[in-house]
């Protein structure tokens, strides 16, 4: 028997970016699109238990929201009604010139990622309509307020509904004003189906790393001489490559330290290594995600965790430090740091970070770390427990549970 609500799970998640890109592309409109195909999920959670799912799923989310934006188009006037019934009958998308890549999610992050709007307005609301993501969930990754980042997004619409941004691949002469955007989308899409945010979803979201992977191929065949694009390819495979050892049977989290590299996906990580070598062998200045794959590239070449060149990390992170100071990369560098010099050199480091990271999940579960090495079990005990409260990612919470607890039990044992 088909559960239909874990059908109408699996077809969001399949059909979501797609729905939203082809509707972009019939009515012009995102905030037509994003409600259409919103609608269209709202009306299968009424329907599909009654009348079961349909055999072709994505067939009919299409047709269903295409007449919920149609039935829109009507409500505001804002064509007439020969128009809306030509556009309605249509069965083929509207002829038009394609660009370089005939992908209708592609155009659409390039349309979110025009210059016009601020980078991280870009980032935020290509999360939204070609991610899939929710407003909490995008909140989350930029550490902001639920409802300021809704209203980014609303504004981010609107700017390109009255300035009449094209939806279209921009020509070959546009794409570096655009490419960092574009960039910075697929990796935070690529980081949420890693490690996702919300406690409602599967941990992590093959779908989303899947996508985020080909996509960032596509735009590598459009520019396969940048370093920036090459490089974060090259880190995504490097990262999808230990997928199938980061969760166990019972669904916890586990460590890169922890996980079994014989299970990793050699060719992925292969194919890595090679665009590390490349982009080096080129003797050009590597850009962030460039170093951020040859951090990886290091971790995946040992075959056990003691045998990592924690030195060259280390020296790696410090060149990340220049190019890009955020609080976040001098967390992890952190992180590093204990390893060559010790937890109470880290934790120094980590305690400068607190006003920046209060509410960030990761900064109170590598505290609670760095304090349990360092036999401070009470703060420890505190530190897991913050950063319980602020995980959402129920994998990397039962983790954090675990060790907690593990660190309660140790204390309670006569010395």
């Amino acid at each position: 028997m088909i559960d239909v609500r874990e059908a109408i799970s699996e077809a969001h998640d399949a059909q979501w970016a797609r729905l939203v890109a082809a509707l972009a592309r019939r009515f012009g409109d995102l905030d037509i699109a994003e409600e259409a195909a919103a609608g269209a999920f709202a009306t299968a959670v009424e329907r599909w238990p009654a009348d079961g799912v349909p055999p072709n799923p994505g067939a009919w989310l299409t047709t269903t929201a295409k007449r919920k934006a149609v039935d829109r188009i009507r409500r505001e006037h804002r064509r007439d009604d020969k128009e809306i019934e030509a556009q309605m009958s249509y069965e083929g998308d509207p002829p038009e010139p394609l660009g370089a890549i005939d992908d209708d999610r592609l155009r659409l992050i390039f349309t979110c990622c025009h210059p016009a709007l601020a980078m991280e307005t870009r980032v935020a609301l290509t999360l939204r309509m070609v991610g899939g993501l929710t407003v909490p969930e995008i909140a989350r990754a930029f550490l902001v307020q639920e409802a300021a980042m809704g209203r980014r997004i609303t504004r981010a619409k609107a700017k390109i509904k009255a300035a009449r941004i094209p939806y279209r691949v921009p020509s070959a002469e546009d794409l570096p004003a655009r490419l960092s955007g574009v960039l910075g989308v697929l990796f935070l899409v690529f980081n949420e189906g890693y490690l996702a945010s919300g406690p409602d979803t599967d941990p992590v979201r093959h779908d989303l790393t899947a996508e985020a992977i080909r996509l960032t191929r596509l735009i590598r065949d459009l520019m396969p001489e940048d370093g920036e694009v090459a490089g974060l390819l090259a880190l995504m495979l490097l990262t999808e490559g230990r997928r199938p050892s980061r969760v166990s049977a019972s669904g916890e989290l586990i460590t890169l330290g922890e996980q079994d590299r014989g299970a990793w996906d050699a060719a992925l990580i292969a194919e890595g290594h090679r665009l590390v070598r490349e982009r080096l062998a080129t003797g050009l200045a590597p850009g962030r995600y460039q170093i951020l794959a040859a951090i990886n590239a290091v971790h995946t070449s040992a075959g056990d965790v003691r045998d990592t060149d924690w030195w060259q990390v280390v020296a790696l992170y410090d060149q990340l430090v220049r190019l890009d100071p955020s609080p976040i990369i001098a967390l992890n560098r952190a992180i590093a740091v204990a390893e060559l010099d010790g937890p109470a050199v880290a934790l120094t480091s980590v305690d400068r970070l607190e006003d920046s990271l209060a509410g960030y999940h990761a900064y109170h579960a590598t505290r609670a770390d760095l304090l349990r090495r360092l036999d401070r079990g009470q703060e420890a005990h505190a530190a897991y427990d913050k950063a319980i409260e602020l995980a959402g990612n129920t994998a990397e919470t039962a983790y954090l549970t675990r060790r907690r607890d593990e660190l309660s039990r140790s204390a309670q044992r006569p010395r």
